[in-house]
């Protein structure tokens, strides 16, 4: 577990080194096939039964051919055994030509597995508009071998990694019914991160038993608390998703929003994806520092969402950020244009422990105190309060720097 992530229920227990595999029945692995120069960049994950599965997907409009041939799949069975996914070339604007890549990857990797096709989830991640090297593709999904001696999701998690400096992973542990059902996750994304998903992967495995229409419903709104809650740039890609597997081999009572341990489940995947969340927001191309922005008291959680994330998108902060100046007037900027329904003489807002707008008026606090919290600190915390109602959320982002430009000036070369 991130050191960013807190645990808020006793009943979750953090599997420390715990991984996409350490839910019973899953395997995985990476390998280089030639698309980039040196790094891993083909990566695959396989449960040993045809696991339910949800899907939440980006919401740009350019949706790359994986996506439909993901999609085309859990549509048929509400089913997935097997994902096969690359990095270096993303497989997006490149016409019927791309969406056969997408089919032939799906099929390939299918027949080296001995699975049916559309048992078969299909993913892409790196520069848009070019076509994937195909050959080099099938060469290296016939390298995979015997599934659980080639095991190994610290190479999955390196294979499916762009611009990313780390890999991200989570697990966690609970009891339903008296049987261990563990929840792990792994996920890609650093830069074109935005709300609505993102240039972001997220592919998290379970060996719960859940019934398929209540596993669609808790992804949704987990992702909608979580990874639709981080920024790091305002751009919203064009292949991203989070896949959710469910293979039932922790053998309990099948789990549904009717079942009495249902939030106990629901807590533990939102636990996952939020240090994922997270751990994708620190990882933000170039950043040096984590932003996380409370929000309460707004007339509706809508509102709060609306003020959260004004705040945390706005380069204007981010750039403060960074260079840890403690300028409040962009803040409150960015929540009086967010559209959320306030009264600014009501607004208090705090920047790590120092209140600096109370009954929307300054509030006096010490400017070289707060310069040394934004100096010293890796995480920044802005806490704002509109006292207009029960609303409340939870954003994450991350500053803008010099090396944000710098990496994405430079991104294809």
């Amino acid at each position: 577990m991130n050191s960013i992530e807190q645990i808020i229920n006793e009943e979750i227990r953090v599997v420390e080194n715990g991984s996409i595999t350490t839910p019973a029945g899953f395997f995985a692995g990476g390998l280089h096939c030639g698309i980039k120069r040196k790094k891993l960049d083909l990566g695959w994950l396989y449960s040993v039964v045809p696991a339910t599965a949800a899907c939440v997907y980006t919401t740009n409009q350019f949706q790359a051919p994986p996506l439909i041939v993901t999609k085309e799949g859990i549509e048929k069975s509400q089913k997935i055994q097997g994902v096969i996914v690359n990095s270096g070339i993303a497989n997006a604007c490149t016409g019927n030509q791309g969406l056969s890549n997408a089919y032939e990857m799906r099929k390939l990797f299918a027949e080296q597995m001995n699975i049916q096709e559309y048992l078969v989830a299909v993913s892409s991640t790196g520069v848009i508009g070019e076509q994937l090297p195909m050959e080099k593709i099938k060469s290296g999904i016939s390298e995979i071998g015997d599934i659980q001696r080639q095991n190994d999701p610290s190479e999955f998690e390196k294979a499916i990694l762009t611009t990313d400096t780390f890999s991200k992973h989570v697990c966690v542990q609970l009891q339903i019914d008296g049987k261990t059902v563990t929840i792990g996750g792994t996920a890609k994304g650093s830069g074109m991160i935005h709300p609505n998903m993102a240039t972001m992967l997220g592919f998290i495995t379970t060996d719960a038993v859940v019934k398929e229409a209540d596993l669609q419903i808790a992804l949704k709104q987990v992702v909608d608390k979580t990874f639709n809650m981080i920024t790091v740039d305002g751009d919203t890609s064009t292949n991203d998703m989070v896949l959710l597997l469910a293979n039932q081999q922790a053998n309990h009572q099948e789990l549904s929003i009717l079942h009495p341990q249902w939030q106990l489940f629901m807590e533990g995947l939102e636990m996952v994806c939020r240090s994922l969340a997270k751990q994708i927001a620190k990882d933000g191309e170039g950043a040096t520092k984590l932003i996380e922005v409370q929000v309460q008291g707004a007339s509706s959680c809508e509102d709060a969402k609306k003020v959260a994330k004004s705040i945390i998108g706005s380069n204007l902060v981010k750039t403060a950020v960074f260079g840890e100046d403690p300028n409040w007037g962009r803040i409150i900027a960015a929540i009086g244009y967010s559209g959320a329904q306030l009264n600014p003489e009501h607004l208090k807002v705090r920047l790590g422990p120092f209140t600096v707008i109370e009954k929307g008026l300054p509030f006096p606090f010490s400017e070289a105190e707060a310069k040394h919290y934004l100096q010293q600190n890796e995480v920044i915390q802005i806490f704002a309060d509109l006292y207009c109602g029960g609303g409340k959320a939870t954003a994450w982002g991350c500053d803008l720097t010099y090396d944000y430009v710098k990496i994405n000036a430079s991104y294809r070369t």
